[in-house]
């Protein structure tokens, strides 16, 4: 997911650290918005881009991820395809497609909702890159809405990796999201992931400021 630039971020975090305010939220989080992307192995990534192919970094993402440089295209049921998909990397040792419900319907396929990671049983789906063909009997899913946050961070508002909150976010079209999953890590950044359909629903953009509620 692409990330604003370093002041953007800082300026969020620190709000978010401030804690508690009037309307009784937890902890303020600053908004990222993630776009369709692809996760490869590395036997994946010469299947689409060549023999000996290495992913090429356009920008640097929070825990140890980029976003590539290199794109494919992903084709779903009856041929409908999107294209331009961004890579991220590294490599994974399995690959994986994340797209939104919007983006499921498009290419008519059902996208389970899920966590990253968790491919087992999900949609097939088909990418077409510059030097070849694959075919991933599953892999594709609408990945659920998290948190990131640091131990510190997460011990500042009183939560664990696992839990599950509710979080306000927009303002004229704003909404209450449930079931947002507080994940915990030292390389995290703050921010809460939600997908383009969720961001759209909501009137918010990258960066924007969502509360987790008591």
């Amino acid at each position: 997911m692409d990330i604003n630039n370093v002041e953007v971020i800082t300026r969020a975090v620190l709000q978010a650290l401030e804690s508690t305010d009037k309307e009784g939220a937890v902890m303020k989080v600053p908004v990222g918005v993630s776009a369709r992307h692809i996760h490869l192995s590395a036997e994946h990534v010469e299947t689409l881009f060549g023999p000996g192919y290495h992913l090429t970094k356009k920008k640097d993402l929070m825990g140890g991820q980029f976003a590539a440089n290199e794109q494919c295209t992903i084709v779903g049921l009856k041929l409908r395809a999107i294209e331009n998909v961004r890579i991220l990397g590294p490599v994974r040792k399995a690959s994986q497609v994340e797209i939104s419900a919007t983006d499921a319907r498009t290419l008519g396929i059902n996208a389970p909702l899920r966590e990253s990671g968790d491919v087992e049983g999900s949609a097939p789906i088909s990418l077409v890159g510059p030097k070849g063909v694959l075919y991933l009997k599953e892999g594709c899913i609408v990945a659920a809405r998290h948190i990131h946050m640091t131990p510190v961070e997460a011990q500042s508002a009183g939560l664990k990796d696992g839990d599950y909150v509710s979080v306000k976010m927009g303002n004229e079209r704003g909404a209450v999201l449930d079931k947002v999953k507080i994940r915990v890590d030292p390389s995290f950044s703050l921010e809460m992931h939600i997908d383009t359909d969720e961001a759209n629903a909501c009137q918010v953009k990258q960066g924007d400021i969502a509360e987790i509620l008591r």
